[in-house]
């Protein structure tokens, strides 16, 4: 019997040639950990990729996203991440970190070096390496 690979729903939201990413906790548990990535999770049965988006990025974030736009699709073989973006329309200091080590809004920069400054975490810390990937694709399109 096949067993059906998960989905995920993940946003890019920008604010002023910046991206706002999340450090992922540092539990050697879970993808990425410790690392640079998206807000966003997995899909709930019967729900659709817009709907986990909608409703991750309230519980990590705090943040009524309306209006996005679908990016693309990056499938693996442990995952399909669904990748949306939107312009991020408050301040850092209007969103609650509900989930994760921190948060930031890290340059083309900071992506093109695959590395940015975490002042919770005390270090530089790395991006994931899909999510460079797709961060990548997404500022030289």
């Amino acid at each position: 019997m096949n067993k059906q690979i998960p989905e995920v729903a993940i946003i890019i939201l920008y604010q002023d040639h910046k991206y706002l990413m999340q450090l992922r906790d540092n539990i050697p548990t879970i993808a990425a950990a410790g690392c640079w990535g998206f807000f966003g999770g997995h899909l709930d049965p019967g729900e659709t990729p817009e709907m986990a988006l909608v409703r991750e990025v309230k519980e990590e974030i705090n943040y009524d996203i309306t209006t996005f736009t679908k990016f693309g699709i990056y499938p693996d073989e442990k995952v399909i991440r669904h990748v949306f973006h939107a312009p991020l329309l408050v301040g850092l200091e209007q969103l609650t970190l509900n989930e994760g080590w921190d948060m930031g809004l890290l340059t083309a920069d900071d992506i093109e070096k695959g590395a940015c400054y975490s002042p919770i975490a005390g270090e530089i810390r790395p991006l994931g390496n899909i999510h460079q990937k797709i961060m990548l694709d997404f500022i030289n399109q």
